[in-house]
């Protein structure tokens, strides 16, 4: 939620930053709700100035032996107080209407961001990697999976419907130390500490990250019972469209000292999304999922901070894929396709063989105070006594799902054997255990890389 300061005393040029990512501002309408807010608080001010002198003025007027003047006065005061709760009400009613417009206003956009309508004018900052060139007919993801009988898209649609997946065997195993890797790699070398959080969150955890109230069709809700369950009041809980919901909420209403910051945080859940508005779109394969996992990366810091931040985690998302030697592209999102509450966002996007094309696998954001303001994650500088809002970052390090399609299609081979990287996973078991990943492939601490080392589709 944008600084309430920026929409009274800086209006016009809000409203010209918001143009440039293609959201109209109604200044006027919010020019008028604010001077009738302006006179409202003026009027309860006055009223309750003049109700609380002529309160005294009873007892002036009973220590004078006055008691029809006091009656009077008092008569008044009753009357000062219905008119003082009208106002009050009235003043109520108007933050709300403002409430409901600001609410919905997305973040202004960072000056180093390009202006641009949509995904096409977006910015490649860098390309890492070169896509292989093969000699023989690429086969996808879904047709890598059938032949290993490892992707089982009919199984999920009759227990659930459309784009969900159900995984067997080494397809299963794969996706697991996917994100195992990812994990061990944020939190050994990156310095983040892994988080366990709920998959159910509440309208309040969703308000304070910027997903309510605009983007509640975008979700799954569960249904509420209608009386109590174990002294529990009937609620309505969403189930998480990334762990960026819960992991940053964490900070909610609470106060860091500067000494603790940066907090850097990272779990691996599952998604849940119901892709409002992509009929149609991606509906082939692993792409776009009602639920995927990921493995999210949070940063909390200073607002000076944040910046250097976002380069820093970005950078810990490109890690994962240099290490897979997966090809892929940053570009930096234009204005006008940004998410609602980012400042700047780097998309990091993978290269996908079959589709010939780079897709996206990770986003990376500044949200500067948009998210804390609306949690009221605060910190307290070394020597003050007034809190300051935090800065808060999130981005995917990375999607489990399409990091696995990357991983199949770029490593296939012509007989349907895929030959996946080895070093870094050898790297991992060699310093996490005492056995030798080349030889001993029967001990349970070395299945990451004798899943590695024999994974055939053919």
């Amino acid at each position: 939620m944008l600084d309430s300061k920026l929409l009274r005393t800086e209006l016009d040029a809000t409203a010209e930053k918001l143009a440039r990512r293609g959201f109209s501002l109604d200044v006027e309408l919010l020019r008028s709700l604010e001077e009738k807010r302006k006179d409202l608080q003026v009027k309860t001010e006055d009223l309750q100035a003049l109700r609380n002198s002529r309160s005294k003025s009873i007892g002036q007027a009973k220590a004078k032996g006055d008691h029809e003047e006091a009656e009077r006065i008092l008569a008044e005061v009753g009357n000062l107080g219905t008119e003082l709760d009208d106002a009050k009400k009235a003043l109520a009613a108007l933050q709300l209407e403002l409430d409901a417009i600001t609410q919905t206003v997305p973040n202004v956009p960072d000056e180093s961001v390009p202006f641009g309508k949509d995904e096409n004018d977006n910015v490649e900052v860098l390309r890492w990697g070169t896509p292989k060139q093969y000699d023989f007919e690429v086969k996808d993801h879904v047709d890598l999976g059938e032949m290993g009988d490892g992707l089982d898209f009919a199984s999920a649609v009759k227990i659930t419907g459309a784009r969900f997946i159900v995984m067997k065997g080494q397809f299963a195993r794969l996706h697991r130390a996917i994100a195992q890797f990812m994990l061990d790699l944020h939190t050994d070398e990156h310095g983040y500490t892994e988080m366990y959080v709920p998959y159910l969150v509440n309208a309040d955890s969703l308000f304070g990250t910027g997903q309510l109230p605009k983007f509640g069709a975008d979700l799954f809700h569960t249904q509420p019972l209608t009386e109590k369950v174990n002294d529990e009041e009937p609620r309505t809980l969403s189930l998480i469209p990334t762990a960026e919901v819960p992991v940053t909420n964490l900070l909610r209403d609470t106060i860091s000292e500067e000494a603790d910051l940066p907090i850097k945080m990272t779990a691996h859940t599952p998604c849940f999304r119901s892709e409002a508005g992509s009929y149609g779109r991606d509906t082939r394969g692993l792409i776009r999922m009602h639920q995927f996992d990921k493995v999210e990366l949070v940063q909390i810091t200073r607002p000076e901070d944040s910046m250097a931040a976002l380069e820093e985690l970005t950078g810990h998302a490109e890690k994962v894929l240099q290490l897979l030697e997966l090809p892929y592209r940053k570009v930096v999102l234009c204005t006008g396709d940004m998410g609602f509450g980012s400042a700047k966002t780097y998309d990091l996007e993978v290269w996908v063989p079959a589709q010939e094309t780079y897709r996206e696998i990770s986003s990376c954001s500044n949200m500067w105070d948009f998210q804390a303001r609306r949690m009221q994650a605060r910190f307290r500088r070394k020597g003050e006594k007034k809190p300051e809002l935090v800065h808060t970052l999130n981005g995917s390090g990375l999607a489990v799902g399409r990091t696995m399609v990357a991983i199949l299609e770029n490593n296939q081979e012509a007989d349907g054997r895929i030959m996946i990287l080895k070093y870094y996973v050898s790297t991992w078991v060699t310093r996490h255990t005492s056995v030798n990943p080349d030889t001993d492939t029967q001990n349970p601490a070395t299945w990451l890389v004798f899943y590695v080392c024999n994974f055939s589709v053919g």
